[in-house]
């Protein structure tokens, strides 16, 4: 659950080719540049309508900068494509700008300057050092439309929901638990209440947390040094930044809440495992504070 603006999660990737029904662009076209300063050039471009705010792509991201790989969709994903909602971009330089030039098929050189990054206030990393540019090499597999994915989640999410409430049910009887229940199907309790106003869409909330898998087994947490990300979590609740369960349940606290989200595996991940220590359809248990709302 790190930082998940595009911008910071992704990182270009070397293109291994495309549909043979997509127009290659010559080597030397020059990069073309978005009004947000995001310098661009399409390797690979097949007719097709673009991604649309809303939309869930299936893509390969590798970034680098001065030559140097940072990061490898595949090398997290087991070798597969990664999906990733497109949200609006959010300031001058998120990536999400250049992937919306992008449908189906196609294949993108996209090079961002660190300086941007920082101007527009975003949190940057070691490598990322001043003057600098970040490259993506970008390829897009497939978009499904928001309909779309209400409807696969519709038919794909009912059986899982009842076996992982059967589960769950049993671990509540085991250790004692007594959970509320939200109509999604999430379970939580309030372990302390904050004060004020509950968190709304769109505020900025700070948190603190630790996730578990039901075996106990930690996959990441902000307050161990281990996972290398000791400082409060930072975005804007309710806007699809982080999984459904997150949201949801951030939603319904207030400021200095501690609570624990029992979280289905549709509301989670589901099928997508985004690391070996989260299993393909996990249920996922979070322990959150809720440090502020802004």
């Amino acid at each position: 659950m790190k930082q998940t603006g595009i911008i910071l999660f992704c990182a270009g990737l070397l293109l291994l080719g495309a549909c043979n029904t997509a127009r290659k662009t010559s080597s030397k076209a020059a990069f073309k540049t978005t009004p947000g300063g995001i310098k661009y050039r399409m390797l690979y471009d097949k007719p097709g309508s673009n991604a649309a705010v809303g939309d869930l792509m299936e893509l390969d991201i590798r970034t680098s900068i001065n030559d140097s790989l940072v990061f490898s969709s595949k090398n997290i994903n087991e070798g597969r494509p990664v999906k990733l909602p497109l949200n609006k971009p959010k300031f001058n330089g998120d990536l999400a700008e250049a992937l919306a030039l992008m449908s189906p098929g196609d294949s993108m050189i996209a090079m961002v300057s660190v300086d941007s990054l920082k101007a527009a206030g975003q949190r940057t990393q070691p490598w990322m050092k001043d003057g600098g540019n970040i490259t993506y090499v970008i390829r897009m597999y497939s978009v499904l439309s928001k309909e779309e994915i209400e409807k696969k989640e519709k038919e794909g999410s009912s059986a899982q929901m009842s076996a992982d409430d059967k589960q769950l049910q049993q671990y509540f009887a085991k250790h004692g638990i007594k959970p509320m229940k939200t109509a999604s199907g999430l379970y939580y309790t309030i372990n302390t209440p904050g004060s004020g106003a509950n968190a709304k869409s769109g505020q900025s909330v700070y948190v603190n947390y630790t996730g578990h898998t039901m075996d106990g087994n930690v996959f990441d947490s902000n307050l161990d040094p281990k996972f290398n990300h000791v400082e409060p979590l930072v975005f804007p609740v309710g806007e699809g930044r982080v999984i459904k369960g997150w949201d949801e349940g951030l939603l319904l606290l207030n400021k200095g809440a501690k609570a624990s989200f029992y979280i289905p595996s549709p509301l989670a991940y589901g099928e997508n495992s985004p690391s070996a220590a989260i299993p393909a359809n996990s249920i996922l248990i979070f322990d959150v504070e809720l440090l502020d709302i802004k």
